[in-house]
């Protein structure tokens, strides 16, 4: 049996607006006491409760749901035909395709296989662009922000009495140690106790050094033997030279003869390519560059005196040594920097002292504080000195090929990059190491990092190519870690570098031979005018009481008489050298 009932409303009730007003309260219920249930009401003593002053805290576990993947192949071999047709029969099998092709459902089969192998093309195009598939392929550098960052830091385990850093020389098989020289070249300073050891560091461990060397006087520079890693020399402060070999203890195990050492501190010692692996030569500030051989230190090989002069040498003339460059690849040429500004190339092949000194370069107008040539251009070397760092060529002798802006800050050390031809660092003296890539930017440093508070005094670059340590001049080295695009050269970088040294090398020859052309037609100009005031000085000469007055005279018609001359462009006349008499007259009287 089946009920029902229909609910009727007007069409016009449908989705009627709610109508609200306001009224007073109204009591729903009223619930009165009852004072029976008072006498069943008990009281609980003791009362405990427990309270928690702590945040509540929940623990929870979430796992994303996983991809799966698998790995599945496939190897097709060509199959699909019927029996009595033999696939290695060329006309068999065109003659087969022939009669599938006229089929009237071929069209709408290849329809539909056409639809499935075009998703499984799609997904096959979605693939990884940085991955690199073919290794034959040189892959497309990225273009990326120049970083840095350092990864280590080694202080002066000397407390209380920080020592600048001087010196920093890399292990040479695998760059995983360094030994840094602390010196106070501060003359006269005093030395606190234990305040001569130099330290090798490894990079794993920065907290303790390996090995403390604890010379007797004060080490300025110390270098690993290419050839030997176990043997050091180091440049004293006394102007000796000690041998070190790591294996037997931490003192020197030779030292040079005092009457045969440099008189002053030896500013910096490089080994040189040889048979036996043992020579090495060092420079000082006492105007001497001597070669030594580690098996007979009680003398040098052969000492140089840093005198450009024609005449016979004069140590008192010479000038300091404060770098020295070498380059194995051209065993005999040699560089000194010195404290004049200079730099002096030099030939060992030389028998004279002024055959051994070939070519000088006017670089800067105080010290020379780093000296290098390019890793792959030779020809090409960097320096730095007063508050900017240039590129120089062998060819042109005159003016760099390359320089930096001068910065307000003076600039103390820098070194070429050895992975990287076309990056070298600067570092200056507000703790900031700059990063230059002559190949993006001329202008100005691709990268800055500061380092420190205080002055960096010595940079050198790891042959690896990432890593560069910096010394500062608290004591405290920092290990730089650069970016890729700043440590390894790209495919086409040797090139362009290479056609920039040309292109700026001949730039540069041009104008010195614009200046040469300059320079003889001045010279040749003023010929004529320096005769013409030398005959007047000699018509007076003897008129002892105008002497002076003459001079001054005489220097006054050479200014104003070159002036007129590079304004008119021709030699005086002679009513110029008449009024220049009568000048003379009215002085006189």
């Amino acid at each position: 049996m089946e009920f029902n009932y229909s609910y009727q409303k007007k069409r016009s009730e449908f989705g009627r607006q709610c109508m609200f007003n306001d009224r007073g309260p109204e009591l729903i219920d009223n619930y009165a006491a009852n004072r029976k249930f008072l006498k069943e009401y008990i009281y609980r003593d003791p009362v405990d409760e427990a309270i928690q002053n702590v945040t509540v805290q929940a623990e929870h576990e979430l796992n994303t749901y996983r991809a799966e993947y698998a790995n599945a192949g496939i190897n097709h071999i060509e199959g699909g035909w019927p029996k009595d047709v033999n696939i290695n029969d060329e006309e068999q099998t065109k003659r087969y395709r022939r009669k599938i092709e006229k089929d009237e459902g071929y069209p709408h089969i290849m329809s539909q296989l056409c639809k499935n192998m075009e998703e499984c093309i799609l997904q096959n195009n979605a693939i990884n662009i940085y991955q690199q598939y073919y290794t034959d392929v040189e892959p497309t550098p990225l273009v990326e922000p120049s970083t840095a960052r350092t990864v280590n830091v080694f202080s002066d385990q000397l407390a209380g009495n920080p020592r600048p850093i001087t010196h920093i020389s890399w292990y040479p098989e695998d760059c995983s140690k360094l030994v840094i020289t602390h010196c106070n070249m501060v003359f006269h300073a005093k030395i606190p106790p234990g305040g001569t050891c130099s330290y090798i560091w490894e990079l794993e461990n920065p907290n303790m050094p390996q090995l403390i060397l604890q010379p007797p006087d004060q080490s300025v520079c110390i270098e690993y033997n290419p050839r030997d890693p176990n043997t050091l020399a180091s440049g004293q402060f006394n102007g000796q030279v000690a041998i070190w070999d790591v294996r037997t203890s931490n003192e020197p195990v030779d030292f040079t003869l005092m009457e045969e050492s440099h008189r002053d501190p030896i500013t910096d010692l490089i080994w040189t390519h040889s048979k036996t692996g043992t020579e090495f030569f060092t420079g000082s500030t006492d105007g001497m560059v001597k070669w030594w051989d580690t098996r007979k230190l009680n003398a040098s090989l052969e000492s140089l005196i840093v005198d450009m002069t024609k005449d016979e040498q004069i140590l008192s003339r010479a000038m300091g040594c404060s770098v020295l460059e070498y380059e194995p690849t051209i065993p005999t040429r040699f560089m000194i920097g010195t404290e004049t500004g200079h730099v002096i190339g030099g030939n060992k092949k030389g028998k004279l002292p002024q055959e051994k000194m070939i070519a000088k370069y006017q670089a800067h107008l105080g010290p020379v504080l780093a000296l290098e040539r390019n890793p792959a251009f030779v020809k090409n070397f960097l320096t730095v000195g007063d508050w900017t760092a240039k590129i120089w060529s062998e060819d042109c002798k005159e003016s760099p090929i390359m320089w930096t802006c001068y910065h307000q800050a003076r600039l103390l050390a820098a070194t070429w990059s050895p992975t990287r031809f076309s990056v070298f660092f600067t570092c200056r003296s507000d703790g900031i190491i700059d990063v230059w890539d002559v190949l993006q930017n001329q202008e100005h440093a691709t990268l800055s990092i500061k380092v420190c508070d205080v002055p960096l005094t010595s940079v050198r670059a790891n042959e690896l190519g990432r890593l560069t340590a910096v010394g500062s001049q608290k004591g405290t080295a920092y290990v730089v870690e650069m970016c890729e695009h700043l440590s390894y050269s790209a495919k086409n970088d040797k090139a362009l570098l290479t056609a920039m040294f040309e292109r700026e090398n001949r730039r540069e020859k041009i104008l010195e031979a614009r200046n040469r052309e300059l320079r003889l037609k001045q010279k040749v100009g003023g010929s004529a005018i320096l005769g013409t005031s030398r005959m007047m000085l000699d018509k007076y000469s003897d008129e002892t009481d105008f002497f002076d007055d003459i001079y001054i005279k005489s220097a006054e018609i050479d200014f104003y008489a070159y002036v007129d001359k590079m304004t008119k462009k021709d030699e005086p006349d002679e009513e110029e050298e008449e009024e220049i008499v009568e000048d003379y007259d009215a002085a006189k009287d």
